[in-house]
């Protein structure tokens, strides 16, 4: 800061008080932060959020895959395990002839 801001600044709270300047300088703080929020940060969370709906659908079909290939395999493998059990079943007869 120059020294006439400085002067200047030191004359208002001197004329309106520091309570008053300090309001207003903390109204103009509250409204620069809310201007930074909507124009740099919404937009900003906006494509996150496409994003992660995106990966998040993502996330869902492989889970369903997964899913599905657990059915497949369980369905072969009980399928093998009838095979062996008629297999047994066979050679137990055909060694009793």
């Amino acid at each position: 800061m120059t020294e006439d801001r400085i002067y200047e600044l030191v004359n208002m709270i001197s004329v309106y008080g520091f309570p008053i300047i300090s309001a207003i300088g903390l109204g103009y703080f509250v409204y620069y932060i809310w201007r930074w929020v909507t124009q740099e940060v919404e937009p900003i969370i906006g494509e996150s959020t496409q994003t992660l709906i995106a990966l998040i659908d993502r996330v869902r079909m492989l889970d369903n895959d997964l899913i599905r290939l657990k059915t497949k395999l369980d369905m072969i493998l009980q399928q093998q395990s009838k095979d062996n059990h008629k297999a047994a079943i066979h050679k137990e007869y055909d060694d009793k002839k």
